[in-house]
């Protein structure tokens, strides 16, 4: 079963979104987001990407990804 299967690629993007609702201070790079949840590299890239162009999501100048600041 390949991660960007969609259902599969679903429950990434809840489980990420939710973490970064949880914890809105949360500063990862990519390179982070892999290890921590064991994704890899295509599959973090589309989650990420995912997660930004619908507005959760921005990645800094550094590199890293951060919840949007929403209100």
């Amino acid at each position: 079963m390949s991660m960007t299967e969609p259902a599969l690629l679903e429950d990434w993007l809840r489980l990420v979104r939710a973490e970064y609702e949880e914890l809105p201070d949360l500063h990862l790079t990519r390179a982070e987001v892999e290890r921590l949840w064991g994704l890899d590299p295509s599959t973090a890239d589309v989650i990420l990407s995912t997660l930004v162009s619908s507005g959760v999501l921005r990645k800094t100048a550094r590199g890293g990804y951060i919840k949007t600041q929403t209100g």
